[in-house]
């Protein structure tokens, strides 16, 4: 079978990029090898395998034809299709995190990243490694480029981004961040997990480092966990060979399989995911006990501009704040709903409902917390597949009852 053509559509390449039929039989689905090693013919084999173990299969924790078919199709998704791009899916979206920031800091080093980043990343900056290497992170809201200007020293060696971010739905400048750190020397990293490769391209607006959680739009089924780093070759074939080698976050092989097949319909997801959250979003602006609606989507969303230039679509997830502070009424209407159901996650099929308070109370200081802007009547929701009439009905009858 011939590779799919350069200027392919993305739908195309999901379908057959990574994907040899001749090689398993002319079988539609690729095969699962869940297998932990692979044996050669003799010596001079096993030796060249060596001299080439980011791309030759030898071990699973490395490479394992599996999981580099779907690693193709992300990086393609990342990448326009260049051939200077690669991916490497890891255990989980923090194992992605976490090889990539140390790929880039080391012990006393500096880091900027914005405030509202990921629950997690946000812990592990400023707690963990602070703690452990010496490093030191300021964080910055990221609404402006003279924020990070502000923000970077003599010793910053890399600036996180997450636009969207967490929970208030921020976006930064992604282009005006990159070139500041470029000029600089700086390295940058963004966690796109939000809009995904198919609906946001930072690599080609000039970031170092794409960042995802895989459990989510990529997996898409709620039936996986998983992350994925994109980069330059040169780049993801360091990161392969020393954090993902020595930290072993490997995705199993089974867990790849998985993603490749929800590749393969995550524009058509995505479209209803949108369409959607579009409609809830607007049936929740109007809506009396509802304060504001955090969605970028909506044209009331203060950078809707900037989105609209830096993405090609929204997806689904958006946050709302309850136009109430009494604990007993948010609660009343957070376990009120049916078809949205309560759980941490996001980007599945289902519809699922969060307090970002629950977990940030937890996960931070509260002094941390304080500087988020997060309220108890702050909700996430991910909007899912089912009917947009149904899941606004269901919004409406639990704020009637609230």
């Amino acid at each position: 079978m011939r590779p799919p053509k350069k200027d392919a559509s993305p739908d195309t390449l999901m379908a057959h990029l990574g994907e040899d039929r001749s090689q398993y039989d002319g079988a539609v689905v690729p095969p699962l090898f869940q297998n932990s090693l692979f044996t050669f013919k003799d010596w001079d084999d096993i030796d060249a395998a060596f001299e080439d173990r980011t791309n030759r299969p030898i071990y699973t924790r490395l490479v394992n034809p599996t999981t580099r078919i779907a690693e193709k199709k992300i990086a393609s998704l990342a990448g326009n299709n260049s051939p200077d791009i690669e991916a490497r899916l890891t255990a989980s979206g923090m194992a992605a995190v976490s090889a990539a920031v140390f790929h880039a800091v080391s012990a006393g080093d500096h880091v900027v990243a914005v405030k509202n980043v990921y629950g997690p990343t946000n812990n592990f900056l400023n707690s963990y490694l602070r703690r452990k290497i010496g490093l030191d992170t300021t964080f910055v809201p990221g609404t402006s480029l003279e924020q990070f200007e502000e923000a970077i020293t003599p010793k910053t060696k890399l600036i996180v981004l997450e636009s969207p971010s967490s929970a208030v739905f921020s976006l930064q400048n992604i282009t005006e961040v990159a070139q500041l750190a470029r000029s600089k020397g700086i390295l940058t990293m963004i966690d796109n997990t939000w809009a995904t490769p198919l609906y946001q391209k930072p690599l080609q607006m000039g970031i170092d480092l794409e960042v995802h959680s895989a459990s989510k739009y990529l997996g898409g089924h709620s039936d996986v966990v998983g992350g994925v780093i994109i980069g330059s070759k040169e780049r993801m074939q360091a990161i392969a060979t020393q954090e993902g080698e020595l930290f072993g976050g490997t995705i199993a092989p089974w867990t790849s399989w998985l993603i490749t097949r929800s590749l393969r319909t995550l524009s058509m997801r995505l479209e209803r995911h949108q369409k959607n959250a579009m409609e809830v979003a607007a049936f929740l602006e109007k809506h009396p006990k509802i304060r504001q609606v955090r969605y970028p989507g909506l044209k009331s969303h203060p950078q809707y501009e900037l989105g609209c230039q830096q993405m090609s679509g929204f997806t689904g997830l958006l946050g709302f704040e309850l136009d109430t502070d009494d604990l007993f009424r948010i609660k009343r209407f957070f376990n009120g709903l049916n078809y949205f159901q309560i759980g941490v996650s996001w980007g599945g099929h289902e519809s699922l409902i969060y307090a970002p308070a629950i977990s940030y109370l937890k996960e931070l200081p509260p002094e941390r917390f304080k500087e988020l802007g997060i309220s108890m009547g702050d909700m996430r929701i991910s909007v899912g597949l089912e009917d947009a009439a149904d899941l606004i009905g269901d919004l409406s009858d639990s704020l009637d009852a609230m």
